[in-house]
């Protein structure tokens, strides 16, 4: 991994599949193993940074590495490196295959999966490889320039990022994936308020960093000297990012091992009515709004399952490893692979990563004029699980709480602390607005839509 400034000669783009083959030729060479697999990553990320209204960083960063599966008598291992010489990559190879003959052979280890078809997704974009440090600069200066005019002070990112994953092995399997990434963050802070914004695309094109930067100055305009009013259940509007960072927690349980060693919380609970009856999701990589590769950890195709359908826990995802277990233990299941594993060994099996929840029509502002009576909520932070079965989260309210009355943001309110069900929650949502691409800070992006929720329970006030 290198780190290089800005004024420097711009890296190159990341690795292209002619490149990761010739690796792969070399790790071949060097393996004595029944079954070989290399997964080869690189990424070139390039970020400016600002806080108090300045610019205070600009760096790029360039990272490759290459992990290494070798197999051998039902004895499997994995060894990573960063250095692609060939001298390193022939010592990966071995620290892999040294550390498998130390396992104990595992009696339901998987032959490696074999060559597979996949569907195409477009999400290299020029526009995004093609943002310059003056470029990024540039959209900073907007975001500052309306700090200033307000008396605020901003402070976040601007990023763009391109990465390569490849996987092959020596059944003949051979995956690749290309992706751009471009990515802002604003806070707004004023005397007593803060107001944020966030947002994460393939295409630079999609984001509006500086219209975020306005969202936010206004929510720290309109939230200053907020006034204390006290925690109970309240008719909440979460936005988008609010949504995302709860759901979060819940869709590792929707992971077919999870059930299976029954930690997750839906373990007995598979095909039943869990949630409400308007509460609809899949996970879905070929959706026009998310991100990531068409195939999972092992390069197996990645499909599109329904987990959750008019409030019915309806699917999981499966890995290999659990789809033959689940099919031997829990056949009622009807366990398959899904496409959703993460490379190998591992213990956590497999999760849906591009989640898309159904949504309505009209946006938060048409939530917010049908609420008498509610808070309004931006975003949440520091969230922890209290009750891992009935998916109890404690957290904080953060950068725009508003207090609603007669479909109007009347006043800001002090954040609270919550203590919430996300389950309970999913039974109380009586409207959904219109899905968008989302970015949270405690979770990975999602397709998700506003939600108007009754009785969300606030705990307590905190002090700012």
């Amino acid at each position: 991994m290198t780190m290089t400034p800005l004024t420097a000669e711009r890296p190159q783009l990341a690795l292209d599949p002619e490149q990761a083959r010739r690796i792969f030729r070399q790790v071949l060479a060097a393996s004595r193993s029944e079954e070989t697999e290399a997964i080869i990553h690189s990424t070139i990320s390039e970020l400016t940074r600002f806080a108090n209204n300045a610019i205070h960083q600009n760096v790029a960063e360039r990272t490759l590495s290459l992990s290494v599966r070798t197999v051998s008598g039902g004895r499997t291992a994995r060894a990573s490196t960063n250095r692609l010489d060939e001298a390193s990559v022939r010592a990966v190879v071995a620290r892999a295959e040294a550390l498998a003959e130390r396992q104990e052979p595992d009696p339901e280890l998987l032959p490696m999966a074999e060559a597979q078809s996949y569907s195409a997704v477009a999400r290299e974009i020029a526009a995004t490889t093609a943002l310059t440090p003056q470029d990024r600069a540039a959209t900073v200066a907007e975001m500052v320039a309306i700090a200033e005019r307000e008396r605020m002070t901003a402070a976040g990112i601007m990023a763009n990022s391109h990465s390569a994953f490849s996987i092959l092995n020596s059944r003949g399997l051979e995956a690749h994936y290309r992706e751009t990434s471009a990515e802002y963050s604003v806070t707004m802070l004023a005397a007593d308020s803060s107001g944020w914004a966030k947002g994460n695309a393939p295409d630079v094109r999609q984001l509006d960093p500086v219209g975020g930067a306005r969202r936010a100055m206004e929510k720290a305009r309109l939230s200053a000297h907020p006034i204390e009013i006290p925690p109970g259940r309240y008719t909440v509007v979460l936005e988008p990012a609010a949504v995302l960072d709860l759901l979060g927690f819940l869709f590792w349980d929707f992971g077919g091992l999870a059930v299976l060693d029954q930690r997750s919380c839906l373990t007995g609970r598979v095909g039943t009515q869990l949630f409400g009856t308007n509460i609809t999701v899949v996970d879905d990589v070929y959706h026009p709004l998310q991100s990531g590769a068409p195939f999972d950890g092992e390069g197996v195709p990645r499909q599109r399952v329904p987990l959750i359908e008019n409030g019915v826990v309806r699917g999981l995802v499966f890995a290999r490893p659990s789809a033959a277990r689940a099919q031997r233990e829990k056949p009622e299941l009807n366990a398959r692979p899904t496409g959703h594993g993460f490379p190998l060994p591992n213990e956590y099996g497999e999760a849906p990563m591009n989640i898309v929840m159904a949504g309505g029509d009209g946006d938060g502002e048409a939530l917010i004029a049908g609420v008498s009576r509610g808070i309004l909520v931006t975003r949440l932070w520091y969230i922890r699980e209290v009750d891992p079965y009935r998916k109890i989260l404690t957290g904080m309210t953060r950068d725009g709480t508003f207090l609603i009355e007669n479909g109007q943001l009347t006043r800001g309110v002090r954040n609270f602390r919550f203590n919430q069900s996300v389950i309970e929650m999913l039974r109380q949502v009586e409207r959904l607005g219109r899905a968008v691409r989302a970015s949270g800070e405690e979770s990975f992006d999602m397709v998700v839509p506003p939600l108007l929720v009754r009785d969300f329970n606030f705990t307590e006030v905190t002090k700012f």
